[in-house]
């Protein structure tokens, strides 16, 4: 996974500490169908997920993301939920906690396939057949495939 660049000029100043950084998370449906990925660091699936860049609307974020990781075209539908995830701790010591804006995107056009490195596979899976993933981001998938009006928040504290 290529870090952007505004991540790597904080991590000059302020070493392996603590960052918060905004995350966009697209859970993109296609009639009865949602688009997943297999993540080439860890081999999990997810929904498309990525770095909001300083200044990039959230939305935005989600359509982009979706559209480089994927190959599809995808229109952002509502928000869905904001969550703080659990502290990621990369190899290198560095942390992270992202705060997730969770979109649902509806498909427009284009067939899924790798098409930046950062997955290994990318799908779609029917809604009642999606591929075991971390509870955390089954949280968030629920919630993009949800008919709430509302986004879903927490106000608990995160893990």
């Amino acid at each position: 996974m290529a870090t952007p660049d505004f991540v790597l000029a904080l991590r000059a100043k302020i070493g392996t500490d603590p960052l918060w950084l905004p995350g966009a998370i697209a859970v993109v449906c296609k009639d009865d169908l949602v688009l997943m990925v297999r993540r080439s660091d860890t081999g999990a699936w997810t929904p498309v997920t990525g770095i909001i860049d300083p200044g990039e609307q959230p939305a935005a974020a989600a359509v982009r993301e979706t559209l480089e990781e994927t190959g599809v075209v995808a229109d952002p539908i509502r928000l869905a939920s904001v969550d703080v995830s659990g502290e990621v701790v990369y190899p290198n010591g560095d942390r992270t906690r992202f705060v997730d804006l969770t979109f649902r995107l509806a498909w427009v056009s284009g067939e899924p396939y790798p098409a930046d490195g950062e997955n290994t596979e990318a799908r779609w899976f029917p809604r009642d057949a999606l591929p075991e993933m971390t509870a955390e981001m089954r949280t968030r998938v629920d919630a993009g495939l949800s008919d709430e009006v509302s986004a879903r928040f927490k106000t608990s504290p995160p893990d």
